[in-house]
């Protein structure tokens, strides 16, 4: 898949088959995260893949849209290492970066994923149930299967509407 054809093609995916997601291409989707660019290359995410059944639906009460998490195959849930990073605004601008490669390799592996954020309110409650340290902020949850309807129609705002000025 050509670039740009990823970038455009690529939506939010909330509805899954009950089709299983291979461990490989979970491995895939991991590894495209980590060629994100990371300042001084310190690379501060993390990741737990979740596929147990009971662990997915503990993660589940803990977000307004448990029915997207409890449709997944699995979940990636997506951590910075606060011990690795060495500036908040760079460390999370990389991992936003990390997340968007994640989505990218989603779809060129014909994979559906959304990228769940409003988790984020129960962030200690999510890492207590994964059981890692206090190091550990959760920056998403990503939900993860094959779709389970065609291709998603979206739109953008013309590039003439976002430019602020041209010198």
């Amino acid at each position: 898949m050509d670039i740009f054809e990823a970038i455009y093609t690529r939506r939010s995916v909330r509805q899954f088959t009950t089709e299983p997601v291979i461990p490989e291409e979970l491995i895939e989707i991991i590894k495209a995260g980590t060629w994100a660019p990371s300042g001084l290359n310190n690379q501060p995410w993390r990741f737990v893949i979740v596929r147990d059944r009971d662990k997915l639906s503990e993660i589940a009460k803990l977000t307004k849209y448990k029915k997207i998490i409890d449709g997944a195959a699995a979940c990636i849930v997506v951590f910075v290492d606060r011990e690795a990073m060495y500036n908040d605004v760079k460390d999370h601008q990389s991992m936003g970066a990390c997340l968007q490669n994640m989505l990218l390799a989603a779809h060129g592996l014909g994979l559906g994923a959304v990228w769940l954020g409003e988790i984020l309110n129960n962030s200690v409650k999510v890492r207590d149930v994964l059981k890692l340290p206090v190091a550990m902020e959760l920056m998403a949850v990503l939900a993860i299967g094959h779709p389970a309807a065609g291709f998603r129609k979206s739109t953008r705002k013309n590039v003439s509407e976002v430019i602020l000025k041209e010198i």
